[in-house]
């Protein structure tokens, strides 16, 4: 029998880069996120999928440190990062990139003066090196030429992809996307979703992202999670979720409404005087 001798430079695809175990996240006496335990491979996408009020923004901020866990683990790096002083997570974050839903970018900067912002704030760089690293992130976003147009001159697009070579500025071996394609028009949005799959396949990074499109997530996951009332449904390949027989996936999967509550369906007979409208 042949054996295959380990490539000591190759990595371990199978590593987990954050492992979340039994993580619980309170607001006052409202718990949001109930015992939430998955992990995220090395150089792989992970897609949270979840409805409004489910809990996916909720957890998207506790891994990036912006909301502290009331129990549970997150290990990024080998750190535990929710039992480290801030200036501990502080070093964690530059390793972290994060694009925020509609993109964030500060209207008073030029967009070249917003990418450049994190090697200003967390680096000793020359600007002149700054310079040349900003151009080169908006290059690979495919926004070369663009550092001295104003955010408002830009299209939404646009924005979310300068928002992109913002989180890059770092080099950070972690991407988090909080809804990448909310707000776009279908054509748009999938060059969003191709950007995300070449930035994963060029620099393979670990990728994390939040999103309720459906088309988006099977097309650039690797796994997926489904989070329903702070509890995961479900989690796995994509394959392994599109052939799911579990209710709840199937419901989200196939968009099925909720059955219809007879409460409010008597309210609303009461309020018109007549029976509601139930033929399709």
């Amino acid at each position: 029998m042949e054996t295959k001798i380990p490539d000591a430079n190759a990595e371990d695809s199978n590593e987990a880069v954050i492992s979340v175990r039994d993580l619980r996240v309170r607001y006052g006496e409202r718990e949001i996120l109930h015992g939430v335990t998955f992990e995220v491979p090395r150089g792989q996408t992970l897609v949270i999928l979840g409805g409004s009020g489910s809990g996916k923004s909720t957890l998207l901020r506790t891994l990036v440190g912006l909301e502290r866990p009331s129990a549970g683990e997150i290990w990024i790096k080998g750190q535990n990062i929710s039992r480290i002083t801030e200036g501990e997570l502080d070093v964690i974050r530059k390793k972290m990139g994060l694009s925020f839903q509609g993109g964030a970018l500060f209207g008073s900067m030029t967009v070249g003066e917003n990418v450049a912002l994190p090697l200003r704030e967390h680096t000793k760089l020359e600007d002149s090196t700054i310079q040349i690293v900003m151009r080169l992130k908006l290059e690979q976003v495919g926004l070369a030429g663009f550092e001295n147009y104003n955010p408002s001159q830009l299209s939404g697009g646009m924005k979310k992809r300068a928002a992109v070579a913002r989180a890059l500025s770092m080099d950070p071996e972690i991407l988090f996307f909080d809804e990448p394609s909310a707000g776009l028009d279908p054509i748009i949005a999938a060059g969003i979703d191709n950007l995300i799959l070449k930035l994963q396949k060029a620099f393979r990074m670990s990728i994390v992202v939040v999103t309720h499109e459906l088309a988006s997530a099977f097309l650039i996951a690797d796994r997926m999670l489904l989070i329903d009332k702070g509890n995961i449904v479900a989690q796995g390949t994509k394959e392994e979720m599109q052939n799911s027989k579990l209710p709840r996936v199937r419901q989200f999967l196939d968009r099925i409404a909720e059955p219809e509550v007879e409460g409010e369906m008597d309210y609303l007979q009461m309020l018109t005087g007549e029976a509601p409208d139930r033929s399709l």
